[in-house]
């Protein structure tokens, strides 16, 4: 039995000479230089990128260019060499960079019919890098949303709303979306209504109306504040105040006149009225058929 183990599990010199010819095989493919290069080449070009990408960075954050194409631009410079490393690598394997391009196209094809929801917010994106409806750092209101735009990429914008939470809008719905950009224009118009009771005094509201507003840091006297009655409605007399801001105090002047108009209202007296129905009861005069019905 141990003679028999001994021979089956020793190797003979043709099997030893078989193993070696075929691990030099390996070797020599491995180590040959259409091996070797290409992989020297794929490591150079990705350490190239990087540094290529961070010098692209450095020059974007110098230039004029508007920071919502910065995320875009990167992107697209960053697929490009790749793709280009990748089509120089595999001409150097022996791979024919025409069925390479054949068979990409072929493969784009099928992918693009799969993501056609993705290719239209891609589609959507370059129209918002391009149209700029809105920039960075712009107070937007859009979908029924509203917040603060941080980032524009290709499939996605994001937005922080108020409360900071975040919210990503596909570019193909924001291409074809009414987009409010509360933040385009250096000045806006705050427009609100006050209303005093009818037993209030009218010229006595408008006047303390109009001095809580020249006191304000916020509300601009250029164009001229408006305070006019704009309504007698049901219950109340309308005044309608319209006074121009600077757009990023445009809350801050809003919550002023209604904190410092009740303060004011309420110190001389002034009603600031609700709805209300009086109800008016009348007695019913006896008829003489009332009087028979009685009887």
């Amino acid at each position: 039995m141990f003679l028999l183990s001994s021979s089956t599990s020793s190797i003979t010199p043709e099997q030893a000479e078989q193993t070696i010819s075929l691990f030099k095989q390996i070797m020599d493919n491995v180590l040959s230089p259409k091996v070797i290069i290409p992989i020297i080449t794929l490591v150079a070009g990705i350490v190239a990128i990087k540094i290529i990408m961070k010098l692209f960075a450095k020059a974007l954050a110098k230039s004029r260019i508007d920071i919502s194409l910065h995320t875009f631009l990167k992107s697209l410079l960053r697929i490009s060499l790749y793709v280009v490393l990748l089509m120089t690598a595999a001409s150097m394997i022996g791979i024919p960079i025409t069925s390479l391009v054949t068979v990409l196209g072929a493969l784009g094809l099928a992918v693009s019919l799969a993501v056609k929801d993705s290719l239209s917010n891609l589609a959507g994106g370059f129209l918002v890098l391009f149209t700029k409806p809105f920039s960075v750092g712009d107070f937007v209101e859009t979908e029924g949303v509203s917040g603060t735009v941080k980032a524009v990429n290709l499939f996605y914008t994001r937005l922080n709303t108020i409360d900071n939470k975040r919210i990503f809008i596909p570019n193909g719905q924001l291409s074809n979306a009414k987009i409010i950009n509360y933040s385009a224009e250096p000045t806006r118009m705050l427009d609100r209504v006050f209303s005093i009771g009818y037993e209030d005094n009218m010229d006595q509201a408008k006047q303390i109306i109009t001095d809580i507003i020249l006191r304000s840091d916020y509300a601009l006297l250029d164009p001229e504040p408006l305070v006019r009655v704009k309504d007698h409605s049901e219950s109340s007399i309308d005044i309608l105040v319209r006074v121009w801001v600077q757009s990023e105090h445009y809350f801050d002047l809003d919550y002023y006149l209604h904190e410092e108009i009740k303060r004011a209202f309420d110190k001389r007296g002034i009603h600031i009225p609700y709805q209300q129905l009086d109800v008016y009861l009348h007695e019913a005069k006896d008829t003489p058929d009332t009087q028979r019905k009685e009887k």
